[in-house]
């Protein structure tokens, strides 16, 4: 079972949206999806009103998670950790127990657009269209994604 886990600020707009996206993609259990902001203030939150309404828009509940803090321990528990930003990348990587660990940490949109170091960017403090543009790229990057890892097996 390939374990991954989506990793923004808040955990409540990008990161479960990413979740959501990849969870619906597989229809076994192969897969393993979850989530986690590199900052606690919306720890135990329902993710934003907004990314559950652009969500649901595609057929995809996300009302099942809660916010939680990224931990150390997520190193072990998860083969490959996606990022939505650098903020994010220098954060998650700031906590690797060794330089092994960063090897599993990369740029979600890197598989979408490969080597280009893209970010995700917050749509918090914008509008409904800054939640679909959000999810149209986390889309594209999470196809990618199943494609590598049907590839796999």
């Amino acid at each position: 079972m390939t374990k991954i886990l989506m990793v923004c600020l808040g955990n409540i707009c990008r990161s479960p949206l990413a979740e959501g996206i990849l969870k619906s993609k597989f229809t076994n259990s192969t897969i393993f999806v979850d989530s986690a902001g590199t900052g606690a203030w919306h720890s135990g939150e329902l993710p934003d009103k907004r990314s559950i309404a652009v969500a649901k828009k595609y057929g995809i509940d996300l009302t099942d998670q809660r916010a939680r803090l990224f931990l150390v321990e997520d190193f072990d528990a998860f083969d490959k950790i996606y990022v939505m930003d650098k903020s994010n990348y220098v954060n998650v990587c700031r906590l690797a127990p060794s330089p092994d660990y960063i090897e599993k940490v990369e740029l979600i949109l890197n598989e979408s657009n490969p080597g280009k170091d893209l970010e995700v960017p917050d749509p918090y403090y914008g509008g409904n269209q800054g939640f679909e543009n959000v999810y149209q790229m986390l889309n594209e990057a999470c196809n990618k994604i199943k494609e590598k890892i049907e590839n796999a097996y």
